[in-house]
């Protein structure tokens, strides 16, 4: 089956904080290497009260700690927003660190509005030097020239791998330029990803990181007991998408029996539309749609997006998923996780 990774997307809940959430996202990560997942990412967001990875190689750092195999990365890294030689001292740092263990994913989207952007005392105009920036940074991580003056220290000769990130064809041709990894949104905006990946496949050119093209895609993948169960715990992730829609900022919410009553019938449309490219349901359902996504996509990997608000419940959610797979896991019965206490699902 293939590979799997998972996208953390260090989600706050209601009633909680960040220092909880980046505590669970350490417990994910660990769980993730003893399930057999591949990688697991953190994105850069800022100014989202909702989402505490905005100090996104800190957050990196925080979960490679907590493990000692697993590929721990940013997925990605919004490089308009930051110097390349600061993203090369930052991610060399960790490849010091955690030797052979760092991946560096690149967007080009700010992360965040515009009224920020100001405060990172960056310029929109600033995302158009994107593809000079990436091979900026490139420079950056590998083994100084003679004679370079600027050296980014300790990271020089580290050769951190780099991705690209998109959600469109402009980052498949970039990828394919450059001879990167591509890794496409399609868990949130899936409209291009078919012909997206047809073209960086047929535009792909061979570089001394990749020899051939490599596909990753974002799917939004719940697993429970039942595929009522997983359907009922997915509302959490729908209310989500809603308030992206109303222009809301609002913190994680439990599952709810009716969604009909929270959405309106356009906003439906918007949020199915942008959740189309999901596996949610059993664990038979999930292996259903990942035999479907391998097909159609042809992608040599799946980021796993779990969306759940329990934290015991999401690590059972990738147990499951990582049993859909049918991918090699190492959990001790000691360390599986105990089963969800049952407060939060009194008004089901």
């Amino acid at each position: 089956m293939i590979p799997l990774s998972i996208l953390e997307l260090a989600r706050v809940n209601e009633g909680s904080d960040a220092s909880e959430t980046l505590a669970n996202a350490r417990s994910i990560a660990g769980h993730a290497e003893m399930l057999g997942y591949k990688r697991i990412w953190v994105a850069e967001h800022h100014n989202m009260p909702g989402i505490a990875s905005a100090a996104t190689s800190i957050v990196i750092a925080h979960l490679a700690g907590a493990t000692s195999r697993i590929r721990v990365g940013a997925g990605g890294i919004m490089l308009p927003n930051h110097a390349p030689y600061i993203i090369a001292e930052q991610f060399g740092t960790l490849a010091r660190l955690f030797p052979d263990r760092i991946d560096l994913g690149l967007g080009r989207a700010p992360g965040t509005d515009q009224l920020t952007l100001r405060a990172l005392r960056r310029s929109p105009q600033d995302a158009e030097n994107f593809p000079q920036d990436i091979l900026e940074l490139q420079a950056f991580l590998a083994s100084p020239g003679d004679g370079q003056q600027i050296v980014a220290v300790p990271a020089a000769g580290t050769n951190v791998p780099l991705w690209i990130l998109g959600s469109s064809h402009f980052g498949a041709m970039l990828a394919a330029e450059l001879g990167l990894p591509y890794a496409f949104a399609s868990h949130f905006a899936p409209e291009q990803m078919i012909s997206a990946l047809k073209i960086y496949r047929e535009r792909f050119k061979p570089s001394e990181q990749l020899a051939e093209p490599y596909a990753m895609i974002g799917v939004n993948i719940i697993a429970a007991e039942t595929d009522e169960e997983a359907q009922w715990l997915a509302t959490t992730q729908k209310m989500s998408f809603v308030d992206i829609i109303r222009g809301a900022r609002l913190l994680t919410r439990p599952p709810i029996n009716d969604m009909e009553n929270f959405w309106s019938p356009s906003e439906k449309v918007r949020v199915l539309q942008m959740l189309s490219c999901s596996a949610i349901g059993s664990v038979e359902t999930v292996r259903t749609g990942l035999e479907t996504l391998a097909r159609t996509t042809g992608a040599n990997e799946l980021m796993v997006v779990s969306d759940v608000y329990d934290h015991a419940t999401r690590l059972r959610s990738l147990e499951l998923v990582a049993e859909a797979a049918g991918i090699e896991t190492t959990v001790r019965n000691d360390l599986t996780p105990p089963r969800p206490t049952q407060s939060w699902r009194e008004e089901r």
